[in-house]
Protein backbone atom coordinates (compact mmCIF):
# COMPACT_ATOMS: atom_id res chain seq x y z
CA UNK A 1 0.00 0.00 0.00
CA UNK A 2 0.89 3.85 -0.86
CA UNK A 3 -0.13 6.65 0.38
CA UNK A 4 0.42 9.81 -1.48
CA UNK A 5 0.74 13.92 -0.12
CA UNK A 6 0.99 15.95 -2.78
CA UNK A 7 1.96 19.66 -2.14
CA UNK A 8 3.61 22.92 -3.45
CA UNK A 9 -0.08 24.27 -5.65
CA UNK A 10 -0.78 27.83 -5.02
CA UNK A 11 -1.78 31.37 -6.96
CA UNK A 12 0.81 32.65 -9.51
CA UNK A 13 0.81 34.89 -12.32
CA UNK A 14 0.78 33.62 -15.97
CA UNK A 15 4.62 33.25 -17.09
CA UNK A 16 5.70 32.28 -13.43
CA UNK A 17 6.57 28.86 -11.67
CA UNK A 18 5.68 26.22 -9.67
CA UNK A 19 7.52 22.89 -8.16
CA UNK A 20 4.85 20.72 -7.24
CA UNK A 21 5.98 17.72 -4.34
CA UNK A 22 4.55 14.31 -3.80
CA UNK A 23 5.80 13.09 -0.69
CA UNK A 24 4.83 8.76 -1.04
CA UNK A 25 4.92 6.15 1.98
CA UNK A 26 5.46 2.47 1.77
CA UNK A 27 8.74 0.74 1.13
CA UNK A 28 8.28 0.00 -2.54
CA UNK A 29 8.34 3.16 -3.55
CA UNK A 30 11.34 3.17 -5.34
CA UNK A 31 9.78 0.28 -7.96
CA UNK A 32 7.19 2.43 -9.41
CA UNK A 33 6.75 4.47 -12.14
CA UNK A 34 5.02 7.52 -11.35
CA UNK A 35 2.75 10.23 -12.60
CA UNK A 36 1.20 13.70 -12.40
CA UNK A 37 -1.75 14.43 -14.38
CA UNK A 38 -4.58 17.20 -13.90
CA UNK A 39 -8.12 17.96 -13.85
CA UNK A 40 -9.44 21.04 -14.54
CA UNK A 41 -13.03 21.98 -13.58
CA UNK A 42 -15.58 20.49 -16.25
CA UNK A 43 -12.87 18.56 -17.97
CA UNK A 44 -11.62 14.99 -17.51
CA UNK A 45 -8.47 13.60 -15.91
CA UNK A 46 -5.26 14.21 -18.26
CA UNK A 47 -2.02 12.78 -18.73
CA UNK A 48 0.78 15.32 -17.75
CA UNK A 49 4.15 13.38 -17.33
CA UNK A 50 5.10 10.10 -16.13
CA UNK A 51 8.70 8.38 -14.64
CA UNK A 52 10.06 5.34 -14.64
CA UNK A 53 11.19 3.98 -11.51
CA UNK A 54 14.63 4.51 -11.97
CA UNK A 55 14.22 7.82 -13.73
CA UNK A 56 16.03 6.59 -17.20
CA UNK A 57 12.49 7.11 -19.17
CA UNK A 58 10.55 10.37 -19.02
CA UNK A 59 7.33 11.30 -20.49
CA UNK A 60 5.12 13.94 -21.46
CA UNK A 61 1.98 15.42 -22.87
CA UNK A 62 3.17 18.08 -26.04
CA UNK A 63 1.77 20.78 -24.46
CA UNK A 64 4.05 20.30 -21.56
CA UNK A 65 7.38 19.82 -23.42
CA UNK A 66 9.71 21.81 -22.61
CA UNK A 67 7.69 23.64 -19.65
CA UNK A 68 7.13 20.91 -16.95
CA UNK A 69 10.04 18.31 -16.21
CA UNK A 70 9.42 15.25 -13.61
CA UNK A 71 11.94 14.14 -11.63
CA UNK A 72 12.29 11.74 -8.44
CA UNK A 73 13.95 11.38 -5.33
CA UNK A 74 13.84 7.60 -4.35
CA UNK A 75 16.01 8.20 -1.34
CA UNK A 76 13.41 10.86 0.27
CA UNK A 77 10.28 8.88 -1.64
CA UNK A 78 9.18 12.23 -3.19
CA UNK A 79 8.47 12.86 -6.92
CA UNK A 80 8.30 16.33 -8.42
CA UNK A 81 6.69 18.69 -11.20
CA UNK A 82 8.91 21.52 -12.06
CA UNK A 83 6.67 23.83 -13.85
CA UNK A 84 7.54 27.20 -15.84
CA UNK A 85 6.07 29.64 -18.20
CA UNK A 86 2.61 28.76 -16.52
CA UNK A 87 -0.25 29.94 -18.54
CA UNK A 88 -3.86 30.32 -17.54
CA UNK A 89 -5.04 27.12 -19.25
CA UNK A 90 -2.72 25.34 -16.84
CA UNK A 91 -5.72 25.97 -13.83
CA UNK A 92 -6.06 22.78 -12.29
CA UNK A 93 -6.03 20.32 -9.60
CA UNK A 94 -3.05 18.41 -9.81
CA UNK A 95 -2.23 14.98 -8.72
CA UNK A 96 0.32 12.63 -8.50
CA UNK A 97 -0.59 8.62 -8.77
CA UNK A 98 1.73 5.64 -8.18
CA UNK A 99 1.99 2.74 -11.09
CA UNK A 100 2.88 -0.90 -10.03
CA UNK A 101 3.75 -2.55 -13.09
CA UNK A 102 5.93 0.32 -15.44
CA UNK A 103 4.89 3.79 -16.24
CA UNK A 104 2.41 4.88 -18.38
CA UNK A 105 -0.11 7.33 -19.43
CA UNK A 106 -3.45 6.11 -19.07
CA UNK A 107 -5.05 7.09 -15.52
CA UNK A 108 -6.35 3.39 -16.00
CA UNK A 109 -2.76 2.07 -15.52
CA UNK A 110 -2.31 3.52 -12.10
CA UNK A 111 -2.71 1.67 -8.55
CA UNK A 112 -2.56 4.82 -6.20
CA UNK A 113 -3.24 8.05 -6.23
CA UNK A 114 -3.00 11.36 -4.34
CA UNK A 115 -5.66 14.04 -2.97
CA UNK A 116 -4.43 16.57 -5.12
CA UNK A 117 -3.17 20.47 -5.47
CA UNK A 118 -4.76 22.92 -6.54
CA UNK A 119 -3.13 25.32 -9.03
CA UNK A 120 -4.38 28.53 -10.22
CA UNK A 121 -2.37 30.50 -12.76
CA UNK A 122 -4.04 34.21 -13.40
CA UNK A 123 -3.72 36.22 -16.51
Amino acid sequence: QVQLVESGGGLVQAGGSLRLSCAASGRAFHTYGMGWFRQATGKEREFVAGLSWNGASRYYTDSMKGRFTISRDNGKKTVYLQMNSLKPEDTAIYYCAADRQGVGSSRMEYDYWGQGTQVTVSS
